[in-house]
């Protein structure tokens, strides 16, 4: 069996009311959080920051408070694990990869399940939301 590891964050930032980045990737066509693999010496945390600043162009500060991993199968004899913590920016402008990432949306917190696929990603939202009320 094949081990992989991804990291990436649910970035948020304040604009009157909480909200959160969704990234539509070209692999799949669904909105997700910006994420990829850890390469050679990265911490979790570098990795992170380097998949957001690629996928988007934000530069964020990261809440290692929040950290949760999703583990998953996405081809037979692999076995994937991202981790994932809270990033929070004030920063808007937006540069996506175009290679990876087809379009980038801030919705609020409270309505981005219903953008999302991946029942995965419904419940890292709902965790989230969790988080933030407990601070």
């Amino acid at each position: 069996m094949k081990k992989e590891k991804s990291c990436g964050a649910l970035v948020t930032r304040e604009n009157g009311k909480t909200e959160i980045l969704l990234l539509k990737h070209v692999n799949g066509g669904h909105f997700s959080f910006p994420k990829g693999h850890v390469e050679k010496g990265e911490s979790e945390e570098e990795t992170a920051l380097r998949e957001i600043y690629e996928e988007s162009g934000l530069t964020v500060e990261l809440d290692t408070g929040f950290r949760h991993v999703v583990t998953y199968s996405p081809a037979p004899d692999v076995i994937k694990d991202v981790v994932y913590f809270r990033a929070v920016t004030d920063n808007d402008k937006l540069h996506i990869q175009k290679e990876e990432i087809t379009e980038a949306v801030w919705v609020p917190l409270e309505s981005a399940e219903q953008y999302v696929t991946y029942d995965n990603d419904r419940d890292l939202i709902t965790e989230l939301i969790k988080y933030l009320k407990a601070k």
